[in-house]
């Protein structure tokens, strides 16, 4: 029995390849994310501030090519929501009905406390570099972060399947995810495939 690969597939509509030793490889590039501790700002005095714009400015200057990401550090609650509407307007008793819209507050007040998280993220998009070139510019990237005062660490696999996560809405149950799509499908098929064979011999 042949696999065919759908060539309409997620992975190869948002160009995903593989994840590398670094990040993750797209059709184009090879991203790796440094994810920054944020400060804040609120209680700082306005000159410290401007050195932290201008320490900013400066890791810039060094590595022109980083670019800044901000997401939401939260999973989006809505579909649950719109499911919980759905069941208190067709729930006649009056009991559950409580136990339904209890759930549903809870869920605002979870997403009320945590709409505001954000999380942000150095990028760096490497072309054709080879391996060693790529290892040499993290070292320097890291070290131009660390120079200016900021907190950096690169993501590793797990903590960017979580971020692709939050990225695209789904989730956030990172360890979960494959990494190749319908590599658990193709397991499945393999395995009963197997099976079969077993028991026709």
């Amino acid at each position: 029995m042949e696999l065919r690969r759908n060539r309409n597939s997620l992975q190869r509509l948002i160009g995903f390849e593989v994840f590398t030793k670094y990040g993750v490889k797209t059709d184009r590039y090879e991203f790796v994310f440094y994810h920054v501790e944020p400060t804040n700002i609120s209680v700082l005095p306005p000159e410290v501030i401007e050195q932290k714009m201008h320490d900013l400015a400066m890791v810039l200057s060094v590595v022109p090519e980083l670019e800044i990401m901000a997401l939401d550090s939260c999973e989006c609650f809505d579909e649950n929501k719109a499911y919980l509407r759905r069941r208190l307007a067709e729930e006649k008793n009056e009991a559950v009905r409580k136990l339904i819209a209890a759930d549903h507050d809870f869920l605002d007040q979870i997403q009320t406390g945590i709409s505001s998280a954000r999380e942000f993220l150095f990028v760096y998009r490497f072309r054709r570099e080879k391996e060693e070139q790529v290892l040499s510019l993290i070292n320097r990237i890291s070290k131009a972060i660390a120079d200016h005062g900021f907190m950096a660490r690169r993501l590793t696999k797990p903590e960017i399947k979580r971020m692709l996560a939050l990225y695209f809405g789904t989730s956030t149950n990172a360890d979960r995810l494959p990494d190749i799509e319908g590599e658990e499908y193709a397991k499945e098929v393999a395995d009963g495939l197997i099976q079969e064979e077993t028991a026709n011999t």
